[in-house]
């Protein structure tokens, strides 16, 4: 006898931007091969918009748009979530989960900032919250971490997670561009908003971190705790002398186990890096993003791929969609939250890392000594020491990069260093990685 067919899983989708409209030329355009992999018909009930009256692309059938967001979820058997911001989206994502809808959002946002209600919402209600689409764009970095990896111990997550920051320093490394000039051109090719300051400042690839931090070490990593540097102060300089010295800037999310006070602890941070020129992060051009995985059985992972733009995103929020809908279909349910560990948040001061410090200084004899013996003071070492001559005769450029210390040893060096009086200014610090 034929298999009595399965009834119709009913999709909500939140938002109809740029991702959401893509999201539902999947489900309209793939409608058939999704049913195949799923084991029913996926059926798109409603779209949910602030303005339901704006033109939009001829995908979107207008008789599927609706302003009544609350009543939309409380008839949808999977949820997609996609208008981005803390509220009403939490709102939303809670009240789709009471009526025991699964969850697949891209918010970064709000998984950084409030992700532990949700989870505990979910569990709750035995209902799928899944997320891929929230960290990296199409890369599958979530996945990995949360379920390929769970037998495995995470040493250290280092990567590339936001593609508009890659994109305006790459345009600066290879066209000579500054900072306002390379962030004009990622507007017009639509890789940064309006206002730039979540990608420029770092939040973005903040809240990141701190999905994946929490993933890899089993705790609860809020973005309040990623110490964050965006890259408003880097300069045109600061790439053409990275350059020079075999380095390329990148803006890198790193989180890592560590020790304070003799405590082990998790240490999570955002900021602009030096990466070695032959390092394959330095290779990650335009609004490519690729993040690193270091575990303690599997070794080195890299996984790379676009990391912004409509459609790579939408391919993860449908990767998602058809988990949580198999899962409905055949029974079972995705990973649930994983905090056993419980590590402490270890501050910015606890870790390790390498910088390279640019200075202008007296040209004259015994200077490199004076600032040599500051370093020792503050029990740093020296890696490599480069001078050269401005202008003023008068005046030398000294670039200095430093062996690994204590994030607080090297900071107390440049305050020391700068009151020297053989020292006219510190005109660049920079961290080094992947080295």
């Amino acid at each position: 006898m034929p298999a009595t067919p399965r009834s119709p899983l009913r999709v909500a989708v939140l938002g109809c931007g740029v991702v959401g409209t893509e999201v539902v030329r999947l489900l309209t355009t793939q409608a058939d091969d999704l049913a195949a992999r799923v084991g029913t018909r996926l059926e798109l009930v409603g779209i949910a918009v602030r303005d339901a009256t704006i033109p939009r692309d001829a995908v979107v059938d207008p008789s599927l748009l609706t302003t009544d967001a609350d009543g939309l979820v409380e008839k949808a058997d999977v949820v997609v979530e996609l208008m981005g911001g803390i509220e009403p989206a939490r709102a939303l994502l809670l009240k789709a989960i009471a009526a025991g809808a699964s969850v697949v959002t891209a918010n970064k946002a709000l998984l950084a900032q409030d992700g532990p209600t949700l989870y505990a919402a979910a569990d709750e209600a035995g209902v799928d919250l899944y997320f891929e689409a929230a960290v990296a764009g199409a890369i599958p970095i979530v996945r990995p971490v949360r379920e390929s990896l769970a037998g495995d111990t995470v040493k250290r997550v280092l990567g590339i997670v936001n593609g508009t920051t890659n994109y305006v320093l790459d345009k600066m490394a290879s066209e000579g561009l500054d900072l306002d000039q390379a962030v004009k051109e990622a507007q017009a090719l639509g890789y940064a908003e309006a206002d730039p300051t979540a990608d420029v400042e770092g939040f973005d690839a903040a809240a990141k971190a701190a999905i994946l931090a929490s993933l890899a070490f089993h705790t609860r990593v809020s973005l309040d705790d990623v110490d964050r540097q965006g890259i408003a102060g880097i300069s045109a300089d600061d790439v053409l002398w990275a350059s020079r010295t075999g380095y390329v800037i990148k803006l890198l999310a790193i989180a890592e186990r560590g020790s304070s006070d003799g405590a082990a602890g998790v240490q999570v941070r955002v900021h602009p890096a030096l990466v070695p020129s032959g390092h394959p992060l330095a290779g990650v051009r335009g609004a490519y993003n690729a993040v690193f995985v270091e575990a303690e059985a599997a070794g080195e992972l890299m996984f790379y791929g676009r990391g912004a733009g409509g459609q790579p995103t939408a391919s993860a929020v449908l990767g998602d969609v058809v988990s949580v809908a198999r899962h409905r279909v055949l029974g079972g349910r995705g990973p649930v939250e994983s905090r056993y560990a419980e590590l402490p948040v270890l501050p910015a001061d606890a870790a390790r890392t390498r910088y390279q410090v640019r200075l202008d200084v007296a040209d004259r004899p015994g200077v490199l000594a004076q600032v040599a013996a500051v370093l020792a003071d503050h029990d740093v070492s020296i890696e490599t020491v480069r001078q050269s001559a401005l202008e003023s005769s008068e005046v030398a450029h000294l670039v200095i990069t430093t062996h690994a210390a204590p994030e607080h040893a090297q900071r107390s060096t440049i305050e020391a260093i700068e009151r020297l009086d053989v020292v006219q200014r510190v005109v660049s610090v920079l961290r080094v990685e992947g080295s």
